[in-house]
């Protein structure tokens, strides 16, 4: 990342903290709730995030594009440089039931790679950050992972854990998967692995602070994430301890080659 472009995350930071702080004064209130799709629920306060979120960051950055879930995609920001790369509430579905899973995330993402990560989770009291090669930190403080070395074991945010699963441990999950992801950097859990398609916006900000953690990233088979992608797409995360990558990926294996074969 350019040496002046380290300047634009405070202020990054501070456009997701305005951002979070209006999500938090409305949270556990009665506003509109709908369904996108059947189980994607959106409310009227993720749409509104989102319009702050434009606001200042194109502000901030004119020339950059945009990719963001509550905005219709314009395929004109494959023809940028830099992309912001937004979830105005990613956790919506906790953010609806008044629960605390919840955050802001904003990622810069610069030739594909995000080099500026925020998740503000406000309801929570944290603020995770990250600058390509200038490390993490969780309310000012360096993260780290675990540095696990076994598998068996190894702690993942899930609610239930597979019988082939059963030498892992489950630990509380939140909605946001960024916050999951942001627990394997914090070391709070050892691994977090998805094995479906899912979007960019949901994972851009949060796999710059695993990676800047030292933790191990990857697709579900192993190859790397890209950013600002035709499809805005990624089949399946996997985040771990880097030591026990491997071990991950062998077990996720079969299970990802099924997936990724069924129709979308």
């Amino acid at each position: 990342m350019p040496e002046a472009d380290s300047f634009l995350a405070d202020d990054i930071a501070a456009i997701a903290a305005e951002a979070s702080a209006y999500a938090l004064g409305l949270w556990r209130t009665d506003f509109k709730r709908w369904e996108k799709a059947p189980g994607n629920p959106v409310c009227e306060v993720d749409l509104a995030v989102n319009n702050l979120l434009r606001e200042r960051l194109t502000a901030l950055l004119p020339d950059a594009g945009w990719l963001s879930e509550e905005t219709a995609d314009d395929p004109a920001r494959l023809g940028k440089r830099r992309v912001w790369v937004v979830d105005p509430i990613d956790g919506t579905r906790d953010y609806i039931r008044g629960r605390d899973g919840w955050a802001v995330s904003v990622a810069l993402v610069d030739g594909e790679q995000p080099v500026i990560g925020v998740l503000d989770a406000g309801a929570r009291g944290e603020v995770w950050r990250a600058e390509a090669g200038k490390g993490a930190t969780l309310n000012g403080v360096a993260l780290a992972h675990s540095g696990r070395t076994a598998f068996p074991g190894a702690r993942t945010p899930t609610d239930t854990l597979p019988k082939v699963d059963h030498d892992l441990v489950a630990v509380a999950k939140p909605n946001s998967i960024a916050l999951r992801i942001a627990m394997v950097a914090a070391g709070e859990a050892d691994l977090l692995a998805t094995i479906r398609w899912g979007n960019e916006w949901d994972i851009a900000a949060a796999v710059l602070i695993a990676r800047e953690a030292g933790c191990a990233v990857s697709d579900a088979l192993g190859r790397k994430l890209r950013f600002n992608t035709p499809r805005a797409e990624a089949f399946g995360v996997l985040v771990t301890a880097p030591a026990i990558q491997l071990a991950a990926l062998a077990r996720l294996h079969d299970r990802a080659v099924e997936a990724l074969g069924k129709p979308r």
